[in-house]
């Protein structure tokens, strides 16, 4: 199969992108930090915005159904608008954390900008109630959530898709890794 010049460049991209000097160790805190929340019996909360949430609900159900660990995303919207109407829209995620979160729970926020101001003002709620804080950002690598992270997966592109997909690539591979496979039925 050959491919046009367009779909050539943008898989090098992938290629490029995928793996990078931090990526192991990164894996591997956050596998750390999932195996302990399930000790814990606690819970891994997930957030995001546009297809960012879409990623946090596909990991919310696989961490929960798949590698048996207790997962919940904030994509109901009900929750959304009432917490945003009520206390504004920057500071749902906050109030969210402040109404489900408990001590041992771990957060995962994804943005590709890293500058959701919903998800940053919630990473820092988080970090306040001494929460893990592992975050999936692109674009600048300074952006604000890798500053507050414990765990940052950081994707060195603008390309939003791009940036997307590699996050659901990395999120997925621990939760195969906590399996033990990256075969298994799911019936």
């Amino acid at each position: 199969m050959i491919l046009n010049k367009f779909y050539k460049d943008y898989f090098k991209k992938y290629n490029h992108l995928l793996i990078n000097e931090n990526l192991e160790n990164n894996l591997l805190a956050f596998e750390d930090i999932v195996k302990e929340v399930k000790k814990n019996n606690s819970k891994l909360i997930f957030a995001g915005n546009g297809a960012s949430a879409s990623i946090s609900a596909h990991g919310a159900v696989d961490f929960s159904k798949q590698a048996k660990i207790k997962s919940l995303t904030f994509n109901e919207a009900n929750l959304i608008t009432c917490l945003s109407n009520d206390y504004g829209y920057e500071n749902w995620v906050s109030e969210a954390l402040n109404i489900y979160a408990n001590s041992n729970d771990a957060v995962i926020l994804i943005s590709v900008s890293g500058e959701s101001l919903n998800l940053v003002k919630g990473a820092e709620t988080a970090k306040k109630m001494g929460l893990k804080v592992i975050t999936f950002t692109g674009r600048e690598a300074t952006n604000s959530l890798s500053k507050i992270s414990d765990i940052s997966f950081w994707v060195d592109s603008h390309a939003y898709n791009i940036v997307e997909c590699i996050h659901m690539i990395w999120l997925t591979s621990v939760i195969d890794s906590i399996i033990g496979s990256d075969t298994y039925e799911v019936s």
